[in-house]
């Protein structure tokens, strides 16, 4: 079965960090990325995700599904990009260097390429780190620090639960999937695409359905156990801050200051090597 935003037990430095300071962490790390065009912050940026990986211990057959669905938009994304605006990058860098010519419009320009280059370093700096945050972080000691740092319990046990549910979802479509071929509903490559898809349609309404019923029952377990009465409540999850988790919050801080630095100084939001 596909893992798709599970959490993935490992014995590493990043597992080790808190919830709430790995969600400070992503949020400033993906601000620094996305709020220039600076390729030589996105360059290191890439090169520390990938250091990271290794660092949590993540194998790339554990998110390979993920890994591929986000190669197949960054392609569709820089082909777009490139059929719609095809001049984009010399309105940005002021400059028009013609590696190719082509017909109409469509001419290859070194400028042109730099700019997918730097649009590729966003996405490869910034979705690694968002899949290491869902693989590294469980999902009840997320909650648990969410609401010491002042998240309201039953908002942090919310997260928590929909972070919980996204393998039982998981789980229920690879059994309803393996029932229906049992029927003898070919879902297989074999067949198909329009039947494939046609065969995948029938499993929503089952899952819908066994959906709305595990919802139904955590709702009457939680309002028995009188969840939500008391203001505050105890975490059997719960993990105080650790100097790793403010090294952690530091460095991502730093982070950004350099990259609002990096434009300050710049006087632009984008690297320009075409001057």
């Amino acid at each position: 079965m596909t893992n798709l935003f599970n959490y993935i037990d490992r014995p590493s430095p990043i597992h080790r960090l808190t919830g709430a300071s790995k969600l400070f962490c992503l949020i400033l790390w993906s601000l620094a990325a996305m709020s220039g065009f600076h390729t030589p912050l996105l360059i290191a940026l890439t090169l520390a995700s990938v250091m990271l990986f290794k660092l949590s211990k993540i194998r790339v057959k554990d998110i390979s599904f993920m890994l591929g669905a986000t190669m197949i938009f960054l392609v569709l994304n820089n082909l777009l990009i490139y059929l719609f605006s095809p001049e984009h990058g010399v309105e940005i860098y002021g400059s028009r260097t013609v590696l190719l010519e082509g017909f109409g419009r469509y001419t290859l320009t070194a400028e042109q390429l730099f700019y997918h280059l730097n649009v590729v370093l966003k996405y490869t700096c910034t979705i690694p780190i968002v899949l290491l945050f869902v693989c590294t972080t469980d999902p009840s000691e997320f909650a648990a620090s969410l609401n010491r740092v002042g998240v309201s319990y039953r908002i942090s046990y919310a997260v928590a639960l929909a972070l919980r549910y996204i393998p039982d979802i998981q789980r229920e479509y690879h059994d309803i999937a393996l029932a229906q071929q049992a029927r003898g509903v070919e879902m297989s490559k074999k067949a198909r695409l329009t039947d494939r898809l046609r065969s995948v349609s029938k499993i929503l309404i089952p899952l819908i359905l066994s959906s709305m019923e595990r919802i139904d029952t955590i709702s009457n377990a939680m309002e028995l156990r009188g969840f939500g009465k008391n203001p505050k409540r105890s975490w059997y999850s719960g993990r105080p801050f650790t100097r790793g988790d403010m090294a952690a919050m530091a460095v991502c801080v730093a982070l950004m200051v350099l990259s609002l630095l990096l434009t300050v100084l710049n006087g632009s939001r984008f690297f320009n090597p075409f001057i």
